[in-house]
């Protein structure tokens, strides 16, 4: 059976997250259904590399799906730039690899996380960073999140850490997170193994709140080491947050 890769990026604003809903819509909905009309299937499930939260966006997220007889993926892929709403793209359409599996083959992520800093937010941004009006001290958010970086047990930042992945193992290696200018604030470029659900933004809240000194610098180990949430800094807001890159 044949198993194509797909790469999307999509605006996540108007979405209440990558995984199918009851009661709003998705972004697998949508590639379903368009899917579902182009091969003249009943049904098409795609399996997305994570499961991003409403208003959480992506350039690359990774997702695959397997149907019983083989399409053009030129084909496929105008197709379904053609039916999707314009908040979402393909980016590129494969036949994948024997074995390949959009979640499990992964073997890093990267993820962007916009602060904007200035005192009037740019318009045309509001709906892709955080606008932090706080005094935020650069040199302590950088000194920050160096101790984020590594092999750790996550559980203080992780929502429903008793659940799931989280439950199963909360270990993960952050391999890089760059504190990186961008026009008016910076860009949290985080790097690593695999991220428990909400870590991202719960990490960067936290970064924030150390960088106003709500929390103070030397209380991230102690958080490390409750492996509670309720001990750890605000989750940053959904729109600032970008699934950047699945690499295999």
């Amino acid at each position: 059976m044949p198993c194509y890769k797909l790469v999307i990026a999509y605006d996540g604003t108007r979405y209440g997250g990558w995984q199918k809903q009851p009661n709003c819509l998705s972004i697998q909905q949508e590639l379903q259904e368009a899917l579902c009309k182009i091969i003249q299937q009943k049904e098409v499930h795609v399996t997305g590399a994570g499961r991003t939260d409403a208003g959480v966006h992506a350039h690359g997220q990774v997702a695959h799906f397997k149907m019983d007889n083989l399409h053009d993926p030129n084909l496929l892929y105008l197709g379904l730039n053609g039916l999707l709403p314009s908040d979402i793209r393909i980016r590129s359409v494969q036949i994948a690899e024997e074995g390949f599996h959009a979640r499990y083959s992964a073997i890093s992520k990267e993820y962007h996380y916009n602060l904007y800093l200035e005192r009037v937010m740019d318009p045309f941004r509001r709906l892709y960073c955080w606008h932090c009006l706080r005094a935020v001290d650069i040199s302590l958010l950088k000194e920050a999140a160096t101790l984020f970086v590594g092999t750790h047990n996550f559980s203080a930042f992780a929502n429903n850490a008793a659940y799931g992945c989280a439950a199963n193992d909360p270990v993960r290696t952050i391999y890089s997170l760059d504190i990186v200018p961008m026009e008016g604030g910076f860009c949290l470029q985080f790097k690593g193994d695999g991220f428990l659900y909400k870590m991202v933004r719960n990490i960067v809240g936290t970064l924030v709140d150390v960088a106003c000194s709500k929390i103070k610098l030397a209380e991230i180990k102690t958080i490390f080491a409750s492996q509670k949430r309720s001990k750890g800094g605000q989750t940053a807001p959904p729109q600032g947050l970008f699934l950047r890159q699945v690499n295999y």
